[in-house]
């Protein structure tokens, strides 16, 4: 696919992690990037499957990093699980809950009772940094209970400053191996949250790309809906991870900036 079909976009969903910062330091261009897009009228919504802050303080963050946005421009795989469960639960069901603070309030917000009982009907695990054999114990019970075991995101890895760290995807996978019970994934690549982000944005996948640095979620889940996906190479995936990979993304770069400088030659 050539540059040119860049000119089509008219909305775009960016991960965030790897994207427009690595840890708590910006990516090179991130901020000018969301500025140019505003200038053209490409709307976008910040898609990350980290499950750990709210959108408010995602904005703190970005903007210490000198990023401006907006709460309504951010969806989270924390909030896109708290909705999920919210379409089939009503209010006052009660959840054991692996995860921190973004996923927390979300399901707080909806009436969910964040209980440690047994007897929950659903068990939801995010990215937890006080994660341990307790947790794993107690999430292990409930789910041979009979609970639901739901995961915010399939990530094993995401990166920090300068290295890859554990994942919700790696807890996820501690927790199956305990209970021989596979989650359901709200997260990218899988589709539910694209469609409350179709839902937010308001637009057409024909016209809609997403901007990741994952094969196997932002690349894989765009794929799947017939997304242009975009590829940058500033955070998770690398060259030699892209050459050996089944999934081609149409346009491959290696960061925001250098999308940037194309994206403003087709502009012209």
């Amino acid at each position: 696919m050539t540059v040119s079909k860049l000119n089509q976009l008219r909305s775009l969903l960016i991960d965030m992690d790897g994207v427009l910062y690595r840890g708590n330091a910006p990516i090179q261009g991130a901020g000018e990037f969301l500025r140019f897009l505003r200038q053209i009228g490409v709307r976008f919504l910040l898609l990350t499957n980290n499950s750990t802050l709210t959108a408010a303080q995602y904005v703190a963050k970005l903007a210490r990093m000198g990023i401006q946005v907006e709460e309504k421009e951010i969806l989270t795989s924390g909030e896109a699980t708290a909705m999920y469960l919210a379409e089939i639960a009503p209010p006052g069901t009660k959840v054991y809950l692996i995860g921190e603070q973004g996923v927390r309030k979300e399901l707080e917000k909806r009436g969910f009772i964040l209980s440690e009982d047994t007897d929950v009907a659903y068990v939801v695990v995010g990215l937890d940094h006080q994660f341990d054999y307790e947790k794993m114990t107690r999430a292990t019970r409930a789910i041979r209970a009979g609970a639901q075991f739901i995961g915010t995101n399939p990530d094993k890895t995401f990166p920090s400053e300068g290295e890859l760290t554990p994942g919700a995807g790696a807890l996820l996978a501690a927790i199956e191996a305990a209970t021989d019970t596979a989650p359901l994934v709200i997260g990218k690549p899988q589709p539910a949250i694209f469609e409350i982000a179709f839902q937010k944005l308001q637009t057409d996948p024909k016209t809609t790309a997403i901007l990741g640095d994952r094969l196997d979620t932002d690349i894989l889940g765009g794929k799947r809906l017939g997304l242009m996906t975009i590829l940058v190479l500033s955070g998770v995936t690398d060259q030699q991870q892209l050459a050996n990979s089944p999934l081609v993304p149409d346009l491959v770069y290696e960061d925001v900036a250098a999308l940037h400088r194309d994206w403003q030659r087709v502009v012209g």
